[in-house]
This record gives C-alpha cells, structure tokens and sequence, in this order.
C-alpha cells in the first residue's frame, strides 16, 4: 500500500511554469510505475506523464516537448515539471501509482492572465 501527497499546483500565465511534486509514503523504486493525470471540468481524466520503475517515460501527445517527468528515488518523490504552460493545461492534476495502486488528493492548477 502507499499514499501519494501532491503539493506544487496553482495560478500562473500562460507561458509560465510550474512544478508539481508527488510525495510517496513508501520508495519509488518498488512501486511498477507512477504517473501524473489531469481532469478539466466536463472531461475525463486524462494521462499527462508516466515513469517506470525502470526510468522509462511517455507523454500524452499535447505536452510532449513542454513537460517533463522526473524522479528523487532517496526522497520518495516524482516530479511534473510543466513549461510554457497554456490555458487548456488547467485542470486538477493528479499522482498515480501502479502495483501497488493509488492516487493522490490532486492539485489545481489554473493557466490564466
């Protein structure tokens, strides 16, 4: 079992940047994969990021090549690091963990002038 905190959402204009940082209870480096999802008002969640245990990563499609995802192995810790950021990324942006499963409380962020 593991509990996900995320922290790290808010208010910025587009073009701005933001980190989101999901903190695990237990290590990372046990954990198959871990992923951050977002879900706007009236749509699905959606997957933005994803990392293997092994370091592997995907992006969904409109975030490659402005968000990227990393992770602090000794700190329990995955990072979504999002630049140039756009009025569509506002949404509550979530933690997943696959086997063991579990997501986190989610976090708003909001791309606004």
């Amino acid at each position: 079992q593991v509990q996900l905190v995320e922290s790290g959402g808010g208010l910025v204009q587009p073009g701005g940047s933001l980190r989101l940082s999901c903190a695990a209870s237990r290590s990372i480096f046990s954990i198959a994969a871990m992923g951050w999802y977002r879900q706007a008002p009236g749509k699905q969640r959606e997957l933005v990021a994803r990392i293997t245990s092994s370091g592997g990563t995907n992006f969904a499609d409109s975030v490659k090549e402005r968000f990227t995802i990393s992770r602090n192995i000794p700190k329990n810790t995955v990072y979504l690091q999002m630049n140039s950021l756009k009025p569509e990324d506002t949404a509550v942006y979530y933690c997943n963990a696959e086997n063991p499963y579990a997501w986190g409380q989610g976090t708003q962020v909001t791309v606004s002038s």
